[in-house]
């Protein structure tokens, strides 16, 4: 497979720390497995119109902790199906970070990118090298870059994508 890059870019939308899955996707939600419905329900106790800031994609940038709490993969789910492109923070809780990658959203532990990006920042970010530019080369920070098969997973769209596009089938 070899070199293979994953750049997305977008606005910034900035969270603080210790983020937990009931704020990325209140429990009363959980009923729905359609990722358009979990969208529109993202971050809304703490951002109600985040669906709609987030729709056209974005960056979310975030502190410590972002994910800590129940391990509902639908976290992910939702906010990539709300327009998240990807999710740049101190730390991550260890169950977010693997459901992120396993649902194709791309999450990187950035040092300092708390105190040196700003809502509304426009962020290009390198999966695979960890270099994330923000408004144009004002700043570069450095992120531990995804590679290997996490890397493939986030290019295939998802780890279900990724094992079917290996030819690996259920009926074997």
């Amino acid at each position: 497979m070899g070199s293979r890059e994953l750049i997305v870019e977008g606005p910034v939308i900035k969270v603080g720390d210790n983020i937990d899955t009931d704020v990325i996707i209140p429990a009363r939600y959980l009923v729905y497995t359609d990722p358009s419905i979990l969208a529109k329900h993202a971050m809304e106790p703490l951002i109600p119109n985040f669906f709609e800031k987030a729709s056209k994609g974005v960056i979310l940038v975030a502190g410590r902790g972002f994910g800590m709490g129940s391990s509902r993969e639908q976290a992910a789910i939702a906010l990539k199906a709300a327009g998240v492109k990807a999710v740049l923070a101190e730390s991550f809780a260890r169950i977010f970070y693997r459901n992120a990658i396993n649902n194709g959203l791309p999450v990187l532990v950035v040092p300092g990118v708390s105190k040196e990006v700003n809502d509304g920042d426009f962020v290009r970010v390198n999966v695979s090298t960890g270099e994330v530019i923000i408004n144009n080369g004002q700043k570069l920070l450095r992120a531990r870059p995804i590679t290997g098969m996490a890397l493939e997973i986030l290019i295939s769209g998802g780890l279900l994508e990724y094992i079917k596009s290996r030819g690996v089938s259920g009926n074997t």
